[in-house]
């Protein structure tokens, strides 16, 4: 395998000044896909955030995508972002405008200026999960699922090395769930590394990939036969 993307070594994450996860080292590498499980308040979400700056790293070492997690500067974290491509369980699109102007709105927010440049990449994203003709639709006209698609297809708009999805398909029914899995596998196929959090069960015994569990204030790589 490639290059590391991820790593950590001896890390502990805390939210506030709770201690919610201790002595962690890890590694992922460029082009794999990973899955986070867990229990509902293992820690999953303080672990993701630690990873896109929302958690300062306090204690241990860490590195994603070429940052430095321990030395991160408040004013590094857009910069950060930019390099990572964050979906998150409820798809937080912005209700008051469509499709376009949603994508838009990150490409002028993250420094695009050139206007074709623009409608070219965001055509290319919604291309890629499968919603090229939905540009014009406000997300309240669209189901769960294809509001989960755009949240991927903005999270792909500035070529991030590492997609972290926080419970993407938490929000979903079954079939639904399968359909987005589908469109992350896709994009992992391409050569992006993705990190996702999930405790749905099915799609891992349907997909299984390397997997790493949150339990007991550890998260450590699990094989897949023991779950």
């Amino acid at each position: 395998m490639g290059e590391s993307i991820l790593q950590l070594k001896d890390v502990a994450v805390f939210q506030g000044e709770n201690l919610v996860l201790n002595d962690i080292s890890l590694e992922i590498k460029k082009g794999e896909f990973v899955y986070l499980i867990g229990k509902t308040g293992s820690g999953k979400s303080s672990f993701m955030k630690t990873l896109y700056g929302d958690l300062p790293l306090k204690q241990g070492s860490g590195h994603i995508v070429d940052f430095d997690l321990t030395t991160l500067k408040e004013k590094e974290i857009p910069y950060l972002r930019r390099k990572l491509g964050v979906v998150f369980q409820d798809f937080k699109l912005l209700p008051d405008r469509n499709v376009n102007n949603n994508l838009l709105f990150v490409l002028k927010a993250t420094g695009w200026k050139d206007q074709s440049e623009m409608n070219a990449k965001i055509e290319d994203v919604l291309d890629k999960v499968g919603m090229k003709t939905k540009g014009f639709k406000f997300p309240h006209e669209l189901s769960g699922g294809e509001q989960q698609r755009i949240a991927i297809a903005r999270a792909l708009l500035n070529d991030p090395d590492l997609i972290l999805a926080d419970e993407p398909t938490g929000n979903l029914d079954p079939q639904t769930s399968v359909e987005v899995m589908k469109v992350l596998q896709d994009i992992n196929k391409t050569g992006r590394t993705i990190l996702m959090a999930t405790h749905d069960y099915a799609l891992l015994l349907k997909y299984p990939s390397k997997t790493l569990k949150c339990d007991g204030n550890k998260v450590f790589e699990v094989i897949q036969r023991a779950i």
